[in-house]
């Protein structure tokens, strides 16, 4: 049993994959320590599985938001929507949202529009937002200087440690995950390495991105112990301080505590 305090900032628990297996992966995760799971949203049909889930497990909270790729479909109307989901007690985030050039450049205009009125809405609401950035980083950090006033965190991480630094430099959390643990992810670590432990916070993006030795197979919330260990390997402290530290960040930015 792991004896200290983790959050999974990040995790698709409204997912096909855990349908049938929900109670199980969220008592996994209890047993090694995790006692807080965000679960983004992805698309406004996927916002009523979310809450179903969020009203039912105590220590499981959602995020409401049209991801990048899915933002071709984006309409003005979908901001009151979305604005009525957040309203629920137990959002606290929008997201994830950004920019994703990685699988499709012919709507990118469209991705920005949408991104820029998530954005509006965190600043609204006062809420934080989760960032998706693919192959987008400069647009990213052009667009989200835009809203000053509104802070949040960089999903799955994929930036280099300069651009990481001027994340936090606007007040954005770096969120690092299994990819972390992968033997060819030498810029990720380093990252991990260079980036004060004040301004990480752990994920796992299951149920991708399962961590080391599990790569290729289902990811899971209480996976999110393998991340802190490795982190806790580069930097050469305790997966304890590591745990503490970054349970400590994502209580600030998404419970206000």
């Amino acid at each position: 049993m792991v004896s200290y305090r983790l959050i999974d900032t990040h995790a698709h628990l409204d997912f096909k994959d855990y349908e049938e297996i929900l109670d199980e992966i969220i008592g996994n995760a209890k047993d090694v320590g995790v006692d807080r799971i965000i679960i983004p949203g992805v698309t406004l049909h996927d916002i009523p599985k979310i809450i179903e889930i969020i009203e039912k497990y105590d220590d499981i909270y959602g995020a409401v938001a049209v991801h990048p790729s899915e933002a071709k479909s984006w309409a003005d109307e979908y901001y009151d929507q979305l604005k009525n989901y957040a309203s629920h007690e137990k959002i606290v985030a929008i997201g994830e949202t950004g920019l994703d050039y990685y699988w499709d450049k012919s709507f990118i205009d469209i991705q920005k529009h949408a991104f820029r009125q998530h954005l509006k809405l965190a600043q609204e609401l006062k809420l934080p937002v989760i960032v998706h950035d693919r192959e987008a980083h400069t647009d990213v950090l052009s667009i989200l200087r835009e809203f000053p006033e509104v802070k949040g965190v960089m999903h799955c991480f994929s930036g280099d440690v300069d651009f990481a630094l001027e994340c936090i430099e606007i007040g954005y959390y770096i969120a690092v995950g299994g990819a972390v643990t992968f033997k060819n992810a030498k810029e990720l670590k380093f990252v991990a390495e260079k980036v004060p432990l004040e301004w990480l916070v752990l994920e796992t993006d299951a149920p991708f991105l399962a961590p080391h030795p599990f790569r290729g197979k289902l990811n899971e919330p209480a996976k999110v112990r393998f991340v802190a260990e490795e982190i806790a390997r580069i930097k050469g402290i305790s997966p304890k301080e590591v745990a503490n530290v970054t349970s400590k960040n994502a209580d600030k930015l998404f419970f206000n505590i």
